[in-house]
């Protein structure tokens, strides 16, 4: 028996090198989620306030906000040690803050990036374009902002240069987006001046992870069901087998005390076997029970938390 479980013991202990495989390679070939950006808007008019958080992303804290901008990679942060929470940029300004952020985890996981704009002080002309990509089959607005006014003005819009349209209120709907809607937009408003350009990402609908990601979990979610079964069938087999294999011994004499013998291991035989003080059908001691009881709890509250967090994943 203890070789049986000892099978099982190595089994688990191979599931959960296959779940923790499956995190690693999740957090090395698929980069999950996005920095949360408030407002949620590409383009900022200098001087502007912009927070930038990782927290709670994929359930964790302690992320690092990184940045890029012209070519040089740093922490959103002043410093290494105060990098870690939220980046709040209280004045923005073009030349430090415009560029692409992302989030990273321990230098093991990695975010989606997202890319800011800061506008000088000579523009006075953005585009509100959200952030994050756009799902296909949703509508999506447009809005074109003129700096220190909040009156109506006819804006024109344009993807990759052409113009796509223009409204007397400064905002224009995309119903159903699509992936052909991809690509580079930005607005004018008369006497004004003209918004930067900003990239429009279209997702599509249910984009599925990596194909190598999800043979992996199929893997595991396989095994840690094989395994499952092994350490609930395979101590109730053995139980089994051994009860048989001890009725198979046959009638034995027992000692003088086989009164108490019979009420610590239990009789079930006839009223021969009992004036014998043996039984016909013989139980395996309740310690013995008990202890494989207690096996098989410690195995399955081991396969339940490696089972959750497969599925957190």
């Amino acid at each position: 028996m203890e070789v049986r479980f000892a099978t099982i013991r190595l089994l688990i202990n191979v599931l959960m090198l296959l779940v923790i495989v499956v995190e690693y390679s999740d957090s090395q070939t698929y980069y999950s989620g996005f920095p949360q950006v408030v407002p949620n808007r590409q383009q900022f008019f200098q001087s502007e306030p912009i927070m930038i958080s990782c927290e709670g992303l994929n359930g964790l804290i302690g992320w690092r906000v990184m940045k890029k901008t012209k070519g040089d990679v740093r922490t959103c942060a002043s410093t290494w040690k105060t990098s870690t929470g939220p980046c709040n940029i209280i004045n923005a300004y073009p030349s430090t803050d415009s560029g692409e952020y992302w989030c990273e985890y321990e230098e093991k996981q990695k975010s989606n990036s997202v890319n800011i704009t800061v506008s000088d002080l000579e523009s006075h002309v953005i585009l509100e374009l959200p952030v994050y990509p756009v799902i296909e089959g949703e509508n999506m607005a447009l809005h074109c902002r003129k700096k220190d006014s909040n009156s109506n003005y006819t804006a024109k819009f344009y993807k990759n240069g052409i113009s796509i349209g223009s409204s007397s209120s400064g905002n224009i709907m995309i119903p159903t987006v699509s992936k052909s809607d991809e690509g580079l937009y930005k607005c004018s408003i008369a006497d004004t001046g003209e918004s930067p350009e900003s990239w429009l990402n279209i997702k599509a609908h249910g984009l599925s992870q990596p194909t190598g990601l999800i043979v992996l979990r199929s893997i595991g979610l396989i095994s840690l069901f094989g395994t499952f079964l092994l350490s609930v069938g395979l101590p109730r087999y053995w139980k089994h087998k051994l009860s048989l294999e001890v009725q198979n011994m046959g009638i034995e004499q027992l000692p003088e005390n086989s009164t108490l013998m019979n009420q610590q291991y239990g009789s079930r035989g006839s009223k021969k076997n009992d004036t014998l003080g043996c039984s016909a059908n013989p139980e395996v001691p309740p310690d013995f029970h008990g202890t494989l009881d207690v096996v098989e709890l410690s195995w399955l509250t081991r396969l339940y938390r490696a089972f959750r967090n497969t599925v957190r994943v």
